[in-house]
């Protein structure tokens, strides 16, 4: 059979298409001459020098001496306008016969559905070499439903979101913006003062002593007065004067409303009378009954174990709080 040899200067054995690049092969002029080497070019005729002049095109001689037959690309077989430069399909260079840099672009082409060469088959080294594109197999879809996420869906949630949602740029639920309550005891806050014990008697001796007209009230335990203030007053109620002593002596007629102070620093007392009727007296317990009142505006210290004495039968006793009493 004899060789033929395409517009590239390939040598092939087909007699349609070359074997090496698909180009059509041209009946005239293609058989390889004896003293020709493979692959090289045959010699020109005079047509050929003729046509080379100007540029090849559908229907016309191109520069390689290679007519482009029945106005078809002769990589993809594709319908080409008269005189077009390149294939619009394939972009098949008519002006040089060279092949399109990357044969993916005719699979798109709806007359060679398979992208295959137009002879339907697939010769050895029919592929051109850097003919691919890298990367195209990996190019990503635009068609959001061949399960390509789109990039918008990926992105965080709008700020309306994140309010509506309590978002913190995280799956947690924002912390509140208060801080939170502490579960663990408290210690109870001390008290203003250490608390006391007032006791109130009525004294038979005192009574005798002041020879008062008045009955006196039956014996009976001491009366408790738990006080947690610094300064007390000791008197007798009176609604109308807007009086309420810390300290009241009831119906002991011989004690002014207004009768005494009692101050303390907290580990200390003492008394001040308070320009009462009656006079403030401050005695020992065993001893006898004291005779001198206090001076109205003079404080007298209150000592552990004494009494203060007032009115008809009143006697005041200070001490600290007992357990239970308080």
């Amino acid at each position: 059979m004899t060789a033929l040899v395409c517009p590239a200067g390939h040598v092939t054995q087909a007699t349609d298409y070359c074997d090496t690049c698909g180009a059509v092969l041209v009946a005239a002029g293609t058989h390889a001459s004896p003293g020709t080497p493979d692959g090289a070019a045959p010699a020109r005729t005079g047509a050929t020098s003729t046509s080379a002049a100007r540029p090849g095109g559908i229907g016309s001689t191109d520069v390689l001496g290679a007519t482009v037959a029945n106005g078809a690309c002769p990589t993809c077989g594709a319908p080409a306008r008269a005189r077009a430069l390149f294939c619009e399909n394939c972009g098949h260079d008519f002006t040089t016969d060279a092949p399109p840099a990357s044969p993916s672009r005719a699979s798109f082409s709806g007359s060679s559905p398979s992208g295959s060469s137009p002879s339907g088959s697939s010769p050895s080294g029919s592929s051109v070499p850097g003919s691919s594109v890298p990367g195209a197999a990996h190019a990503p879809s635009s068609d959001p439903a061949a399960g390509e996420v789109p990039a918008a869906e990926t992105d965080l949630p709008s700020s309306s979101a994140r309010l509506s949602r309590g978002w913190t740029g995280s799956a947690r639920i924002s912390t509140p913006t208060h801080a939170p309550e502490s579960t663990s005891p408290t210690a109870p806050s001390p008290p203003a003062s250490e608390p006391w014990v007032v006791e109130v008697w009525t004294d038979p001796q005192w009574y005798e002593a002041q020879q008062a007209a008045e009955p006196l009230p039956a014996p009976a335990p001491p009366g408790l007065v738990l006080i947690r203030e610094r300064s007390v007053l000791v008197g007798r109620t009176s609604h109308s004067r807007n009086i309420h002593p810390q300290v009241d002596c009831g119906d002991d007629t011989g004690v002014s409303r207004r009768h005494c102070q009692l101050n303390t620093d907290g580990r200390r007392w003492w008394v001040e009378d308070l320009r009462s009727s009656n006079g403030t007296y401050v005695g020992t317990a065993g001893a006898r009954l004291p005779s001198e009142a206090l001076r109205p505006g003079d404080r007298r210290e209150v000592l552990e174990g004494d009494r203060v004495y007032l009115g008809a039968w009143t006697r005041l006793s200070i001490r600290r709080a007992l357990p239970g009493e308080f």
